[in-house]
């Protein structure tokens, strides 16, 4: 049976700052698991999958399963049922809150934090398993029940139509369906297997063009695996990261997020590294192409992508550059005397990998990096030490449900969660009954606090400062976050208030200070803050994104969620701390809460980058704002809000958005017009923070406010 494993090591290859806190992996032991808890596993399993088009998210019934005997909650509170003309009560309110912390307190890990999945996206996997496979360690590295799971995992959620979707509730997509078909053949699944499943597969992939249509990414990986050929990829050439930083385009003023992958990349492409061909590679070679391998045109394939895929196409300034590069320059640099300029390019790029790895210690900002940069060292050497260090990092980033095992989109959220659950907690006034649940979590907030800067001039490495922020996941992962650092600051702040005797000791002055720096560091002139870095760039430069698939990725853009939580911890200290900075903090909100105003649509909303979607970013936008010191007379925006969210608002008192929104960036509800109870919270907790519904001559509002909350407790 499988376990969750938190706060371990295991392997003598490990690095860590904080012996591992926060750390949390799934490790399957043959000898564990009664047979009713493994018919109880079974169950889940085979239910996930009977309805897996009807519900594509996991539950978490195997980690909850397991800490409902590690931690069983004590008591179970009945629900409260709220009738259509009921009076909601303080009383009923309060049991319901005490229902829903004493469940989440039972998910809690001993170390402090919230586990969780943090899955979706299916092009995380098949770089995983591409570069085990290129390197030899795929069976030294996964199990046969890795395997099995991670084979569950793609068969679930592949689409009926046969295809596999960018993420798991998406449509089908040419990159999404060529790598989830590589990677379950590359994990032992014939092109026959899987009940018919495979063959639906590749026959989508025909239907829609076969894989010259991939998206860019998607070439990249099925060229290093010998499934596509370098000449058939636009350029990546490494010789971008030895241009002067003073220019615009130089990768240094990239998001951190897309420098980090293209730096692998042009790597790679520095290099046209091509693994082993396997008789599963010319296999591949004939199954995914509608003709002959040898008969491709591959430069007509560097441009080709499929209507499906097709989310950001190509402006013409692109193909320009791409043609130019790939028929001018790439030869010059392929051969003497060009080849020397290369070969420092690709020297330079290596020495950023590994500075990536080490300052991570090998667990990289996120899952695509992580891959590369582990192929990457193996390229330079099949036996180093880096790659034996990225090995036993592998499995941070995998996460265990009754839909199988999925590559995470980090490895894993549990600064974020355990901030919000702390500060959700103590809005209850019910600390003193929850003292051992944030006495674990005040010691993890501490535990995850990045203590110091990387090392070396960070200008040179293009970083920025990181002591006293907080990452979104584990101190040993260490990338510094605005929001990340606000949240856990606001905390604290909060932990801070309640006696030692029940939470623990408050975090020390000259760390808070440190976190408050950290936050005043990532200011941008326009008073919006961005996510890791500040914006270095322009957006302009939108129009060399290379990735079809994603839009707004080259730099990194200020947002109204980064910039509310920065208003909203600052406000915080700035109320205990009143000393300390007081003339640049107070400069500072204003800013912000000046550019929270300038970027609010004319609807009265705020688009939100980071969550579904217009009611995720409103929310943020108006605890902004009223954190800055405004609300619902003095300000203009904060009325607008309100009525936006209200016009959204269900016959059934809740809102439901669908993630489309995010795509088509027009509000969309979710199918059937259903509440979700997320949004729903959100949306309520935006109209509270406004005060909207204490304004008498607004009783419609309250009754609709009302409404929302009846149909929260009886969720």
């Amino acid at each position: 049976m499988w376990k969750l494993k938190i706060a371990e090591g295991g392997s003598p290859w490990l690095i860590t700052v904080n012996n591992h806190v926060g750390r949390q992996i799934w490790d399957f032991d043959p000898n564990l698991g009664s047979p009713e808890e493994l018919m109880e596993i079974e169950k889940a399993r085979n239910n996930f999958t009977n309805n897996r088009f009807q519900k594509k998210h996991s539950s978490d019934l195997l980690m909850r399963l397991q800490f409902s005997k590690e931690n069983p909650v004590s008591v179970v509170l009945p629900q409260v049922k709220v009738e259509e003309s009921e009076n909601i009560t303080e009383g009923m309110v309060t049991n319901t809150l005490r229902r829903a912390i004493n469940f989440h307190s039972s998910l809690q890990a001993h170390d402090g934090h919230w586990p969780g999945d943090y899955g979706g996206p299916m092009f995380l996997m098949p770089g995983l398993v591409i570069t085990l496979s290129i390197t030899g360690a795929l069976n030294a590295v996964l199990s046969e029940e890795h395997k099995k799971e991670m084979c569950r995992y793609l068969y679930n959620h592949q689409n009926e139509d046969g295809g596999w979707g960018l993420h798991i509730e998406g449509p089908s997509t040419m990159f999404g369906s060529v790598l989830s078909y590589v990677t379950l053949r590359l994990l032992g699944e014939g092109a026959n297997d899987g009940q018919g499943a495979m063959e639906r597969g590749k026959g989508w992939i025909l239907s829609c063009g076969g894989a010259t249509e991939i998206t860019s990414w998607g070439k990249m990986w099925l060229s290093v695996l010998g499934v596509f050929e370098w000449s058939g990829n636009n350029p990546l050439p490494p010789e971008i990261w030895l241009l002067p930083y003073m220019l615009p385009i130089h990768p240094g003023r990239m998001w951190c997020h897309c420098r980090m992958v293209y730096l692998p990349m042009s790597y790679l492409y520095g290099k046209r590294f091509v693994g082993p061909i396997t008789p599963t590679v010319l296999s591949l070679r004939k199954e995914l192409f509608t003709i002959p391998y040898h008969e491709i045109d591959w430069n007509q394939a560097r441009n080709a992508c499929a209507k499906e895929d097709l989310y950001y196409p190509h402006p013409l300034v692109q193909d320009i550059l791409w043609a130019s590069l790939d028929k001018v320059v790439e030869p010059i640099l392929m051969h003497w005397p060009g080849k020397k300029l290369r070969e420092k390019a690709l020297q330079t790029a290596i020495k950023h990998i590994h500075y990536e790895d080490e300052n991570t210690r090998y667990i990289c900002i996120g899952p695509v990096n992580k891959v590369l940069n582990m192929l990457c060292c193996w390229v330079e050497d099949p036996n180093s030490e880096a790659f034996k260090l990225h090995l036993p990092r592998i499995y941070d980033f995998l996460w265990l449900a009754e839909d199988g095992m999925k590559m995470q989109g980090y490895n894993g959220s549990q600064l974020w969660d355990t901030a919000f659950t702390v500060q959700a907690i103590i809005s209850t006034n019910l600390t003193e009954e929850y003292g051992p649940t944030l006495r674990k979590a005040n010691m993890f907030m501490k535990n995850t606090q990045v203590l110091e800067d990387c090392p070396g001039d960070l200008n040179f490495w293009y970083r920025h400062i990181s002591k006293g922020a907080w990452p979104f996941s584990t101190a040993d992962h260490g990338w510094p976050i605005s929001d990340c650092t606000a949240e856990g600051l606001k905390a604290v702040l909060l932990l801070s208030k309640i006696p030692p005797k029940i939470v623990g000791e408050p975090l020390e002055a000259k760390r808070l200070y440190n976190a408050v720096n950290a936050i005043l560091s990532l200011q941008n002139t326009d008073g919006g803050f961005a996510t890791y870095e500040l914006t270095r760039s322009y957006r302009w430069l939108e129009l060399i994104n290379p990735a079809e698939t994603f839009g707004d990725i080259v730099i990194d853009y200020p947002y109204v969620e980064c910039t509310s939580a920065a208003i909203q911890a600052l406000t915080s200290f700035r109320n205990s701390h009143s000393g300390h900075r007081q003339e640049e903090i107070d400069q500072c909100i204003q800013k912000a809460a000046k550019f929270i105003e300038n970027v609010q649509a004319s609807d009265g909303s705020w688009y939100g980058s980071w969550g579904v979607c217009f009611t995720y970013g409103t929310w943020f936008g108006v605890k902004g704002l009223v954190a800055a010191g405004k609300n619902f007379n003095n300000c203009s925006s904060i009325r607008k809000a309100c009525n936006f969210l209200l016009s959204k608002q269900l016959p059934s008192g809740g809102w439901g958005e669908s993630y489309l929104s995010c795509q088509k960036k027009v509000y969309s509800n979710i199918e059937g017009n259903r509440p979700h109870v997320v949004n729903t919270g959100w949306a309520m907790l935006a109209l509270m923070d406004a005060g909207q519904v204490k304004h008498q001559f607004l009783v419609q509002y309250f009754l609709k406010g009302e409404m929302g909350l009846q149909w929260l407790l009886s969720y």
